[in-house]
């Protein structure tokens, strides 16, 4: 069974930096591709990066420079690192999960997406 556990919310002036973390509990059968998503009420989900196991990142235009995304598979653990927030940043930010199984014999235990609980980010002026 795969869960995830979201940390390193708060709240912060603008200009500050948070990084997020997100565990992911694949008991060694699986690697994975992360995704980060943020939302902030009355607003639609939005992209905002991602790295898959290559170790290519892709970033949202509007955090590409402040945001690094990276990835430390001997602890399990996907990072966001967050730097030179703006007010506009604020928002409920969530990791997504694609699960890659490390061996062939492993496919049905690595299967389907999976959703951390989020963790609130509060950048005020």
């Amino acid at each position: 069974e795969v869960q995830l556990v979201e940390s390193g919310g708060g709240s912060v002036q603008a200009g500050g930096s948070l990084r997020l973390s997100c565990a992911v509990s694949t008991y060694g059968y699986c690697t994975y591709d992360t995704n980060w998503y943020r939302q902030a009420p009355g607003k639609e989900r939005e992209f905002v990066s991602a790295i898959v196991r290559d170790g290519s990142t892709t970033y949202a235009d509007s955090v590409k420079g402040r945001f690094t995304i990276s990835q430390d598979n001997a602890k399990n653990t996907a990072y966001l690192q967050m730097d030179s927030l703006k007010p506009e940043d604020t928002a409920m930010y969530y990791c997504k999960i694609d699960l890659r199984p490390l061996h062939p014999l492993y496919i049905a235990r690595c299967l389907g997406t999976h959703w951390g609980q989020g963790t609130q980010v509060t950048v005020s002026s």
